[in-house]
């Protein structure tokens, strides 16, 4: 992989790199790319389809605030505010957010960022080819610390200069008052944290939607829910439409149950600007199922290996990409740890000491699937 050592910024002695290809990552790369890059480095390694990118790490993170003195900058801002007053913190977020977005990157991490850029758009056979530009915090979507969704992401970014920008908001939105304030509740201090971004290929979907290998709702572990709506998964992620809903035997792969929704918005790519936006879906369209059920099993046997491979509920992304022939366009966009029922501590079936048939008919009379 000749490309990747190339596109790795040389250690000095021992330093971590600034930058690295997501397939250099493993999960116990965490302190250097964060919860999300190290993820999708490990799913890469363990055979999963995923779309190919790199990351700024956190070590280019820390070299980028040190070099431009936004440290004692913000330890300034930061000094006398109580955590709780969170209009003030809202009012050191707006200095330190503008602060942040306004600052260069060194001509180092410029020159590796953009290099690595022309690497991937021909790794991609597209020229400047679009890009997800996401954050990747250090304690992010690791078990008992739900960070998902406190920083930024950003999605079609085309260019390397219009990377670059979308790297500074990223950075720049690890200093929300919102999550300045949850890391504070939760024992964190801003000194402990650090932020990677990763820089991956945009999935052109033309369905997208969420995967949980637990039942979201009632914590069934013998289930897969796959919720889907037409174009990106921001439409569903975020809740501004009632997904198609499928629930899908975990032995079987067998589809037991779909809810067929009405979807009146999707999110998809404006050719003109080249930026995502919720159009309205044509009325034809709204109630015709987004996925069809050949996808569906492919994506439960995809989240069935991933769960296996982590030994644990999964909470996954995922995305059919139109550009890419079926049989190879279903693509793992992000996969963290479940933490809502796999946190809690799971009743026992039957009482210590019973025999098969006492379990079986424990499951009969309470209605639960014996699997």
């Amino acid at each position: 992989m000749g490309a990747t050592a190339n596109a790795r910024s040389e250690p000095a002695g021992n330093r971590p790199p600034l930058l690295c290809w997501l397939e250099e990552c493993r999960k116990d790369s965490v302190a250097l790319v964060g919860g999300k890059c190290s993820s999708l480095g490990e799913l890469i390694n363990a055979g999963v389809r995923v779309p190919p990118g790199f990351a700024l790490t956190t070590e280019g993170y820390r070299a980028f605030m040190a070099e431009s003195g936004l440290e004692k900058e913000l330890q300034l801002l930061l000094a006398d505010i109580d955590s709780e007053d969170l209009e003030a913190l809202e009012r050191a977020s707006v200095s330190i957010r503008a602060a942040i977005e306004a600052q260069p990157f060194s001509i180092e991490l410029e020159d590796l960022v953009a290099e690595a850029y022309r690497k991937l758009s021909v790794r991609c056979g597209i020229p400047a080819v679009p890009v997800a530009v996401r954050s990747s915090a250090t304690a992010e979507d690791l078990p008992g610390a739900s960070f998902a969704g406190q920083q930024d992401t950003f999605l079609w970014i085309r260019g390397a200069d219009e990377v670059l920008e979308h790297m500074r908001r990223c950075i720049s939105s690890l200093y929300t008052g919102r999550a300045m304030a949850y890391r504070a509740n939760r024992g964190y201090s801003d000194d402990q944290m650090a932020i990677s971004v990763g820089v991956q290929k945009m999935a052109n979907s033309y369905t997208a939607g969420v995967m949980f290998t637990i039942h979201p709702s009632n914590g069934d572990r013998s289930v897969i829910v796959i919720d889907s709506n037409f174009g990106f998964g921001e439409s569903v992620v975020s809740g501004e439409v009632t997904p198609d809903n499928f629930v899908v035997n975990k032995v079987t792969l067998d589809i037991i149950d779909r809810t067929i929704s009405q979807k009146e918005i999707c999110y998809t790519v404006d050719l003109q600007t080249q930026v995502s936006r919720a159009i309205e879906v044509p009325f034809e369209r709204q109630k015709v199922q987004s996925l069809i059920d050949d996808e569906v099993t492919e994506l439960a046997w995809m989240g069935k290996q991933i769960e296996k491979h982590y030994g644990r509920p999964m909470d996954i992304e995922w995305a059919v990409d139109k550009d890419l022939p079926a049989g190879g366009n279903i693509f793992i966009l992000q996969a963290r740890p479940e933490t809502v029922w796999s946190e809690k501590k799971q009743a026992p079936v039957a009482t210590p000491g019973a025999s098969a048939m006492d379990y079986i008919l424990s499951g009969m009379l309470t209605g639960r699937k014996v699997s």
